[in-house]
């Protein structure tokens, strides 16, 4: 009897720790690390995945860095690295990695997410269920299209046309398996990449368009 009510007290700790895992999100964090421009490292450890935005890779062990992947991090790491953050924190915490999503602000509002999509240093991602500031980032986007700042300066644009998916948020070339299995309700045509990008749709990861 007395094993039984400790494997019931050791499930109801677990689902504690699963329900509050996250509630040191709460309050200040300084930043210890700069992965890369979307993805930093609290000093308490925890890796965060910055919501509604994917800048573009740097260089990995076995794969060069994408075009303007160095810039975006190191822009993120002088808006960041050291400094004091607040965490805001949407309907899913983490990620398929293990990291935190969250919505970064420093200590004088700048809100960080926002930031590096105005000065075009990553572009929007939609991503259901965390969307509470979506407009707010796909307007801050179109601003650095709008003016060519950062990746929209020389930004390689190519005619369709494109399957967009009105449901995920992402655009496919036509051969693509997944815009193929597009429901013909949530699918639309998006003649180039520019316009899916103003659209807020973002390239699919299978067929990279």
């Amino acid at each position: 009897m007395r094993i039984k009510y400790h494997r019931i007290w050791v499930v109801a700790w677990l689902l504690v720790l699963a329900l509050s895992g996250d509630a040191w999100a709460d309050g200040l964090h300084r930043v210890r690390w700069v992965n890369d421009g979307d993805t930093v490292v609290l000093s308490n450890g925890a890796r965060i995945r910055y919501i509604g935005i994917d800048a573009p890779e740097t260089a990995h062990e076995n794969r060069p860095a994408e075009r303007f992947g160095p810039e975006a991090k190191a822009f993120n790491r002088d808006l960041v690295l050291g400094k004091t953050v607040r965490l805001e924190l949407d309907r899913r915490h983490r990620d398929q990695y293990g990291r935190v999503l969250a919505y970064v602000f420093l200590e004088n509002g700048t809100f960080v997410n926002k930031r590096l999509l105005e000065t075009g240093h990553a572009h929007f991602v939609f991503k259901a269920p965390n969307t509470k500031y979506d407009q707010t980032l796909l307007t801050a986007q179109r601003e650095a299209m709008a003016k060519r700042l950062g990746l929209w300066k020389r930004f390689r644009n190519k005619p369709g046309p494109y399957i967009g998916n009105k449901r995920s948020k992402r655009f496919h070339r036509p051969t693509c398996p997944f815009g193929k299995e597009t429901s013909p309700r949530n699918a639309l045509t998006l003649k180039d990449r520019y316009s899916a990008f103003w659209a807020g749709y973002s390239p699919c990861a299978k067929c990279s368009p």
